[in-house]
């Protein structure tokens, strides 16, 4: 870490260290199976990067974060893509980068960069793949990023969909107090305002007559779910990890979304040893 910078690595909860976990795990057979096919050029892209290195909130120990796993993942890939807006933590994978050739850092929204500079690399018709990691903070990521790794074919996506923050601002249990600013966030995120309807449920009430009540964060994420493999094009997405906080919460739901049926397979045994046993 550069004191000089003045970067502080963030601190993490066990369910951010358990996500880093299962992508570490996943990664290391996606490159093991793409390195092993002959002509084919695979790269890692991480969009919401970080600084490479965070504290556990548990222990207080250092945890390395996904760049530094992918970077240790062996047999290695072919090229890293790390991208992080704020500037102190790309200043830090620059480090950690060095004179590596391989290695891409951005200090730019990855919503414009992955479209604009990334993706391009990953073309099917190029003879190359890529794992691609969408992990953000809240309701920052545009579904067309989603939607355009399910059309080109040749990207394996994990996906964190921030419930948590979707719920305290945009999936209320009235939509009418939703402020327009977060309802737009919403649209972006979603791909258009389909939400609004998808997301919630008639129930008789004895004043109002029928009002629209939210769904259960489980039937939101199989809503989604559902739009990965409609909307975006992606074939095999299974059921998600819920990723909870130290009180029982839902954070987000953790998705791998992939074209192959052996991504399937591997990321649903890796997702079974952290399922809990309530997952609304």
């Amino acid at each position: 870490m550069s004191e000089t910078l003045g970067y502080t690595p963030d601190e993490i909860g066990p369910w951010s260290e358990i996500k880093l976990e299962i992508v570490r795990d996943y990664a290391a057979a996606y490159s093991r199976i793409l390195s092993a096919q002959r002509g084919l050029r695979h790269i890692y892209i991480d969009a919401f990067a970080g600084g490479g290195t965070h504290i556990s909130r548990t222990t207080g120990e250092f945890v390395p974060g996904s760049p530094v796993n992918a970077l240790l993942v062996k047999p290695p890939f072919t090229e890293y893509h790390f991208i992080d807006l704020e500037a102190k933590k790309a200043s830090e994978l620059r480090a950690i980068k060095g004179r590596r050739k391989d290695v891409y850092v951005y200090d730019k929204d990855c919503n414009e960069v992955l479209l604009s500079s990334v993706f391009p690399r990953a073309r099917y018709e190029d003879y190359r793949r890529a794992l691609c990691l969408l992990d953000p903070y809240g309701m920052h990521l545009d579904w067309k990023v989603i939607e355009t790794a399910g059309r080109m074919g040749s990207i394996d996506m994990f996906l964190n969909l921030p419930i948590m923050d979707m719920n305290m601002n945009a999936l209320h249990h009235d939509p009418l107090s939703v402020d327009p600013r977060e309802a737009q966030r919403m649209d972006m995120l979603w791909g258009d305002r389909s939400w609004r309807e998808t997301c919630y449920q008639s129930q008789g009430d004895l004043f109002r007559g029928e009002v629209p009540v939210k769904k259960s964060n489980s039937e939101v994420a199989e809503v989604f779910r559902k739009r990965l493999c409609e909307k975006a094009g992606f074939s095999r997405v299974p059921r998600p990890v819920a990723m909870r906080n130290t009180k029982g919460s839902i954070v987000y739901y953790l998705f791998l979304a992939s074209q192959k049926l052996v991504a399937r397979d591997i990321i649903s045994h890796i997702f079974g040893k952290y399922r809990g046993r309530r997952e609304d």
